[in-house]
């Protein structure tokens, strides 16, 4: 194995495991709940769209209010995924996994004796798919789609407007 070959070879793990990581990252991220302008730039790039069951949106501002909004339906929430497959091509990469999200509902003026009362949990399970590009800062997500296979329990009531 010639240096040339052995740079590739590091350029490539190293890649991997940076996305492996920001995966990971952003899924225990859901869990901490705070959805700041760092918090967005951490891992989104500006012009990212995002497929998620409450919608799609454009716009790291927008992904960042879509998901403060969606989290605050949940008192607490536990988020894991499988490592990621990840396909690399230059600065650009795509990264699918499975998720599986465990949320407890929050109390609010639907609860207890409103939708889902007895069903504190709502659990969800689906495939992921992102597609990243390599900044300046590191790799950060450019668009990402979370697909729902199975639920179980009731689901929160989502406000008219989201």
């Amino acid at each position: 194995m010639d240096n040339e070959e052995m740079r590739r070879q590091v350029r490539t793990l190293t890649d991997r495991a940076e996305i492996t990581d920001l995966m990971a990252r952003y899924l225990r991220s859901l869990d901490e709940g705070i959805f700041d302008e760092s918090w967005a730039r951490a891992f989104h790039t500006e012009d990212v769209t995002a497929e998620m069951p409450i919608g799609t949106v454009r716009g790291r501002e927008a992904v960042r209010a879509r998901i403060e909004r969606g989290m605050a339906l949940f008192d607490r929430t536990v988020h894991m995924g499988t490592a990621p497959v990840i396909e690399l091509d230059g600065d650009r990469a795509t990264a699918r996994g499975a998720q599986l999200s465990t949320h407890v509902l929050a109390k609010g003026p639907d609860g207890p004796d409103g939708p889902g009362a007895g069903d504190s949990l709502f659990i969800s399970a689906g495939h992921t798919e992102s597609e990243l590009v390599r900044t300046p800062e590191g790799w950060r997500i450019s668009a990402s789609a979370l697909r729902i296979v199975w639920t179980q329990g009731t689901p929160p009531r989502l406000p008219a407007d989201a």
